[in-house]
């Protein structure tokens, strides 16, 4: 049985990616400076290209962080007898 070698990764322009995350090319350029999105210098002339499934970890990190604001303002918000677990006094 022959190994097949993984799938090259596939590329998407700024502009496609500005669209997908509703946001501007210039976002998308310095996401990749920050290291946020994978990104790479390609072709002649050397025009930016970010890795789809940088996206796709890029899109998991953003709904986690969401996830944690939501939880913590969540906890802000309780009330002392639901954080710790005891019930208001009975009359």
């Amino acid at each position: 049985m022959v190994a097949s070698s993984p799938p090259a990764p596939r590329f998407l322009a700024p502009a496609q990616v500005a669209e997908l995350l509703s946001i501007e090319v210039g976002e998308v350029i310095q996401l990749i400076h920050e290291g946020r999105l994978r990104g790479s210098q390609l072709g002649s002339p050397q025009r930016w290209r970010v890795e789809e499934a940088s996206l796709g970890e890029y899109l998991a990190e953003q709904s986690e962080q969401a996830r944690r604001m939501a939880l913590w303002h969540q906890a802000n918000e309780a009330s002392f007898p639901e954080v710790w677990g005891t019930s208001p006094l009975q009359p």
